[in-house]
């Protein structure tokens, strides 16, 4: 099962629909994209399933309806356990941006953490997870992949947010602020901290 965001409405892509009685279920082969966007944006779908037969074919059939776009970011964590957020559009987000050509995920993700705060020294130590969300670019509907890494850094210069980005602040928060911060936030970001998921850096 994967969870694919169109603005703050997580749409389920499964094989299992009848699993979820409550959601509205369309076959991923035959949905119309823009006129699913519509009826979401429109508020006459708030819970939405898109399925397929086999699990092989979740996957492909989104890939093929949408091109994809691949990206990477991170949550970046300091040695006073402190939490690197953006802000950008009124949004409190997580520093990401389009992979380069030839380029690996994980170099992309220090890449963009890089150059979207102006933090240095950091070391990946594992994969978060992913997320994907539906935007429109030039009038044409893309599905962004996004995969997450946790770093860790001693950084302890000036950040740098970088304007051109449309990003106007790049602070470190405190476990309690980056909370209140995720309040104002998207619903794929907050997908990346799960209850429990600050305390499990609480060093």
């Amino acid at each position: 099962m994967y969870k694919v965001f169109i603005k703050d409405v997580a749409i389920l892509v499964t094989t299992d629909r009848d699993a979820y009685p409550d959601y509205e279920s369309f076959s991923l082969k035959k949905i119309d994209f823009t006129q699913l966007i519509e009826d979401i944006e429109n508020g006459k779908l708030k819970k939405v399933l898109l399925y397929a037969k086999s699990e092989d074919k979740l996957l492909k059939r989104l890939h093929k309806k949408l091109p994809l776009v691949k990206a990477a970011g991170g949550m970046a964590i300091n040695n006073r356990n402190e939490y690197l957020f953006i802000h950008r559009n009124g949004k409190w987000d997580l520093p990401k941006g389009k992979k380069e050509r030839k380029e690996s995920m994980k170099k992309a993700a220090v890449r963009e953490v890089e150059e979207e705060t102006g933090v240095k020294g950091l070391k990946i130590t594992h994969q978060l997870g992913r997320t994907y969300h539906v935007y429109n670019w030039n009038s044409k509907l893309k599905l962004k992949l996004t995969k997450w890494y946790i770093m860790e850094t001693d950084y302890d210069g000036k950040l740098k947010p970088q304007k051109k980005e449309g990003i106007d602040k790049a602070v470190w928060l405190t476990k309690k602020k980056a909370v209140l911060a995720l309040q104002s936030s998207y619903a794929n970001i907050k997908e990346l901290f799960p209850d429990g998921m600050l305390s499990t850096y609480d060093r």
